[in-house]
């Protein structure tokens, strides 16, 4: 452990120089004797504690990376939320609530408070899952410290992850087995209870003192971005429960947040590494993609067959098909001629919708001397590719054959990046936003494999004959072939039993899995738990060299987050004054200022179906907030039913994307009746609420809300709440249900409040009969998603969903007023042109109902042209009069069994004052 010593208070917080007690004990590299912590008082809700080499010559994640607060101008060290304190021999610190000094500490690292030691491996086949102490190490190859948590505490995030224990992570109590959440970004299809695309150190800490009945989050940020594993665990007759931090490099650098709510736990955190970008209003719309779209002709094809089925067609994708021989920045001469692509993106446009391409990570090199590749070359001529340490260019392989790797901390790597990008618009590519995959890095190779290679011995990598096989859990297609239809000749394909609502459990175990064997001299000294073995494996070496000197160890988990930065950049100079959109897969702290993210390679199964949810929630944690799944699932084929629920649950997350897999079976939305009826459905309520979508992805980029959110978030004392995540609310005012199991025509929700709340049927406008405090069940025919409306609400709506988000937004607006039980509601919405960046003038809206009235009131520069034609509100008793702005009116209806009152052809002018009235 280390001593404390030298301490310097100030305005802002305290030094204090840290020196090591006794003898090194090197455990997995050298003991470092001098550490300087600071303690920084960064906000009324927020302390920041760093400890690092006093020498400075750990890796440090540079202010250029990630632009992180100043140093605050105000002193909060005698009023923040939180309090720093401190022992000085052996060192250790804790953090608690100033509001409540004799609780446990968020946050302690006090041995006393851990359990004993020594702790055996609770895994008993993998001696590193030991506990033999837990003093404060600071190596230069190991950094461990850890703190004692409530016993059984609900504790969110530390992803990217699915977790088989669902969105609340397994802390070992309960029946758990506890979690090892390993941080090193990887390249594999959508695995359980492994480490995957990205990284990110962050949780939600949701406590509940069962004694007052009352709950408080608070957050912890460990900003790191070395390879990682973090324990949670509850070791045996322990009366606590624990987090473990064991890192490989760099320094402690956390950050403390003291909510005392959820959303604002998530705020506090994203005001640390940046709010979320502004979002285009055409990102809302419905996005087609698949990895087999041959050529320009299936896109075209493919346009018009969405139209003619009726289903809004947003965006339309095209996947590695687009290339010539899997190269970046180019297009394939004979099937997709770059005039005629240019040409298919105009008609796109003219009809108002988007066109996005994908962007490998891997860059070709040219084969032999007449090879042209003009992407290779200039990076080439501008010094930005990663190097071997010998200063050689570091050559992987991707789709192309050998690649190189842009080295996004070389000063000259945006203007090439830019150039790309640039040049390939002007070949006919002319996107509004493109879609970054393989960011992690992904090589398909070990080390730098082109390193003195025949580059034309080796060809692009084909995917012809490639069959798939597999089916969703309960379609038997050696039984009823490979159609995927629901019936056939009137009889249910279902071949599982009708009352069944498990599903299977795909597990796709990594090689080697928790990487103890086989440890080379590229790797460090402790092997932490990366699921495919060797860090080298699949990626870039971890010697691999970047501009400034940085080894690949070091800032692996950052590569695909700083492409995200650079591609942002290059395409707000490509596409000037309007907001980007990108979509990519690996991430890290940060990444949701330049990007939104789809949840990866996952699988054509129910199982998937049920594990995208807690990813959508996971991201809203990580400021991520534009995300959502592969609708119908990539790998594998999807079938009928599968395809009816998911693009149903999807039309009701952020991103909304059908993706597909190389020769699967087709699974457009129009391929079948149900599927085209059940997508109709829910984009029309999707494009109905994009006006509160927007308004909630407004409040995220200004303030850091989360839009999507669990439903312990908005009722935080309600522990019933605590594992659900098979339903979610959009904002604080919509609640999700989604059938999630094969054969169902029902389906099981809690509605939170324990009776408190009123919730209303999003379609019919009826009140629910709930259960308080357990499971209501509901009707859930097939191409139907139950979806209600939460009491004490207003909800400014799109009146005509149109066939594309600008005709949609053209269009007239209507009002959803729902009046809780003591006639009140309240709402806001958030209007501005949707497209401009940086964002222009804007207008907020208020809604407030009380006491038999409607107030909106206005206020802003941008001035709203659609008028408010329908004014709908729920739970009014039946009225002998309803006056607009004073006087009495007449175009009004009322529905008894609803208590519903419609005022149509209202006609309101949004950008003034107005008020309903009735009695």
């Amino acid at each position: 452990g280390y001593t404390l010593g030298s301490l310097q208070e100030s305005d802002v917080g305290l030094t204090a120089q840290l020196t090591l007690a006794g003898l090194a004990c090197n455990a997995f590299g050298l003991d470092i004797s001098d550490l300087t912590i600071e303690v920084t008082y960064q906000s009324q809700s927020t302390l920041h504690v760093k400890i690092y080499d006093t020498a400075n010559q750990q890796f440090t994640i540079p202010e250029s990376v990630i632009e992180l607060p100043a140093a605050p101008t105000t002193s909060y060290t005698s009023n923040s939320d939180l309090i720093f304190n401190y022992d000085a021999t052996p060192f250790a610190f804790w953090i608690t609530r100033r509001s409540e000094p004799d609780a446990m500490p968020l946050f302690d690292t006090r041995t006393s408070s851990l359990p004993p030691t020594p702790i055996p491996p609770f895994n008993g086949s993998d001696p590193s899952t030991a506990f033999d102490g837990f003093p404060l190490v600071f190596e230069d190859q190991y950094l461990q410290v850890a703190s004692a948590l409530p016993y059984g505490t609900n504790i969110y995030g530390l992803g990217e992850v699915i977790a088989s224990s669902g969105f609340r992570r397994d802390i070992g109590t309960d029946g758990g087995v506890g979690t090892i959440q390993t941080h090193w970004a990887r390249d594999v299809a959508d695995p359980i209870d492994q480490n995957m695309y990205g990284s990110h150190p962050v949780y939600v800490e949701h406590r509940y003192n069962a004694t007052t009945g009352k709950a408080s989050a608070s957050g912890v940020l460990l900003l790191s971005s070395a390879g990682s594993d973090i324990f949670l665990q509850t070791p045996p007759n322990s009366k606590v429960s624990l987090i473990e931090y064991r890192l490989i490099g760099g320094i402690m650098d956390f950050y403390f947040f003291s909510g005392p709510s959820d959303a604002e736990v998530i705020a506090q955190y994203g005001s640390v590494i940046g709010y979320p970008m502004w979002q285009p209003a055409w990102g809302f719309g419905f996005h087609l993609c698949r990895w087999g779209y041959h050529n320009i002709s299936d896109d075209i094809e493919n346009v018009a067959q969405m139209r003619a089925a009726g289903i809004p067609l947003e965006v339309q994708w095209n996947d590695i098909d687009l290339y010539h021989a899997y190269r970046d920045f180019t297009t394939d001469p004979v099937s997709f001629p770059g005039n005629e692509l240019r040409a298919f993106i105009r008609e796109l446009a003219a009809n108002n919708q988007h066109y996005i391409p994908i962007v490998d990570v891997g860059i070709a090199v040219t084969v032999n001397s007449t090879d042209v590749y003009d992407p290779f070359t200039r990076g080439v001529e501008e010094d930005v590719w990663i190097k071997n340490p010998d200063g050689s260019l570091y050559l992987g392989q991707v789709w192309p054959g050998y690649t190189v790797y842009p080295d996004w901390f070389s000063e000259n790597m945006l203007s090439v990046w830019t150039e790309g990008l640039r040049n390939w618009t002007e070949m006919g590519v002319e996107f509004s936003g493109i879609w970054l995959d393989m960011n992690e890095p992904s090589s398909f190779c070990s080390n730098s494999c082109g390193t003195g290679a025949n580059y034309s011995a080796l060809p692009p990598l084909s995917v012809a004959g490639t069959v798939v096989t597999g089916y969703p859990e309960c379609y038997n297609e050696t039984i009823w072939g490979p159609s995927g239809n629901m019936t056939i000749n009137g009889t249910s394909t279902n071949s599982c039993a009708v009352s069944s609502t498990t599903t299977t459990v795909v597990e796709r175990r990594g090689v080697g899995a928790g990487g103890e064997q086989g440890v080379n001299l590229n790797s460090p000294p402790y092997a932490i738990h990366n699921a495919i073995g060797s860090l080298n494996r699949n990626t870039l070496a971890t010697n691999a060299t970047h501009f400034g000197g940085y080894a690949e160890l070091d800032v692996h988990n950052m590569f695909g987050f700083m492409e995200e930065k650079t591609t942002h950049l290059a395409i707000q100079s490509i596409i000037p004054g309007k907001r980007p959109f990108l979509i990519s897969r690996s991430t890290f702290p940060s990444a949701g200022k330049w990007t939104g993210h789809w949840l990866g390679d996952n699988f054509s199964k129910w199982q998937y179906l049920y594990l995208n949810i807690q990813g959508v929630l996971q991201f809203q944690i990580y400021q991520i907030p534009m995300v959502g799944a592969d609708t119908c699932g990539f790998n594998g084929n999807t079938d009928e039913e599968l395809c009816n629920r998911w693009m149903q649950l999807s039309a009701f997350v952020p991103f909304y994307r059908n993706h597909n897999t190389y020769a699967a079976l087709p699974q457009e939305p129009y391929r079948w009746a149900s599927v085209a009826n059940a997508s109709r459905i829910a984009i029309a309520a999707r494009y109905t609420l994009l006006p509160y979508w927007y308004t909630l992805f407004a409040n995220s980029s200004i303030a850091g809300l989360p839009p999507v959110r669990a439903l312990f978030y908005e009722f935080p004392d309600e522990p019933e709440l605590f594992t659900v995540d098979r339903q979610w609310l959009v904002g604080s005012d919509i609640l999700v249900t989604p059938v999630l199991t094969p054969g169902a025509t029902t389906v099981d929700g809690i509605f939170p409040g324990r009776g408190s709340v009123i919730w209303r049927d999003w379609y019919t406008h009826a009140a629910v009969n709930a259960t308080s405090g357990g499971n209501t069940t509901l009707d859930a025919p097939i191409s139907h998603i139950n979806v209600h409306i939460r009491d004490n609400s207003a909800l400014l709506l799109h009146q005509e969903p149109g066939y594309t988000i600008y005709e949609t937004r053209e269009g007239p607006y209507s009002l959803l007023v729902s009046l809780n039980a003591a006639g009140t509601a309240f709402g806001t919405a958030y209007v501005d042109d949707g497209i401009s960046f940086p964002p222009g003038p804007s207008r907020s809206l208020t809604f407030q109902a009380a006491e038999g009235t409607l107030k909106i009131a206005s206020k802003g520069e941008y001035a709203i042209l659609q008028k408010l034609e329908t004014i709908t509100v729920l739970g009014v008793q039946k009225p002998a009069q309803v006056s607009f702005q004073g006087s009495l009116a007449d175009g009004w209806t009322y529905k008894e069994a609803t208590e519903e009152l419609v005022v149509s052809n209202a006609s309101v002018d949004l950008n003034g004052q107005f008020t309903l009235a009735w009695k």
